[in-house]
């Protein structure tokens, strides 16, 4: 699972700033995995989709991340520099509650039935959010999530229903990754609400 930063970063850089100072550089790795007798199981996906994201808190494309890049570079590593990375945070945030949230309730493997019906609540919780954050003032990053807005919920059901019949989201339901990772679905839905109640933007979506 991702670095527990994430799910602070809502309500800003501040309390990490006050215990490592400007060494703070915010990113996000752009592959995910778990750990199983001592042994690390990664997975990579296509920079279109995901690349390691790491950038200034100020947008600054200092020495540093220049240094930083080059190491992904020579490693073969897709990557990407973040003017924003509060927002692209954020962002990265609401998708992982709306995709997260359904999986793990029983662990097991979704029937055809139960997909179309977790689909459509993974569809309804993404753009409500998505809608949320746009109107605290965040800029939704990565761009094109701003697409699925407006692409028709029946579009984005199919697209979901397929992506629950595959195998990385029975590994995905496996009692170890998904009691992790339901612990910080949680986390980071707690930090959204309070972001979006510090900025007076009611929600009626709040995933338990």
């Amino acid at each position: 699972m991702e670095p527990f930063i994430i799910s602070q970063v809502s309500i800003g850089f501040s309390s990490w700033l006050d215990i490592v100072g400007d060494r703070l550089l915010p990113a996000l790795p752009g592959f995910g995995g778990q750990i199983k007798d001592g042994v690390l199981h990664a997975r990579f996906l296509p920079k279109i989709i995901v690349a390691t994201a790491f950038g200034e808190i100020n947008g600054v494309v200092t020495e540093r991340i220049e240094n930083l890049a080059k190491l992904f570079k020579t490693a073969k590593l897709p990557y990407v520099v973040k003017k924003d990375m509060q927002a692209y945070l954020i962002t990265h945030s609401v998708f992982d509650i709306a995709m997260m949230s359904f999986l793990h309730s029983e662990n097991k493997i979704i029937d055809k039935k139960t997909a179309r019906k977790t689909a459509r609540k993974i569809t309804v919780t993404l753009k409500g959010y998505l809608r949320a954050i746009q109107k605290a003032g965040v800029s939704i990053d990565p761009p094109m999530l701003k697409m699925v807005l407006k692409f028709p919920n029946l579009f984005l059901d199919l697209f979901f229903t397929t992506w629950l019949r595959t195998k990385m989201v029975r590994d995905m339901m496996l009692p170890d990754y998904a009691n992790n990772a339901s612990n910080e679905v949680v986390q980071l839905s707690n930090d959204l609400m309070k972001f979006l109640s510090q900025n007076d933007i009611r929600s009626e979506l709040h995933v338990q």
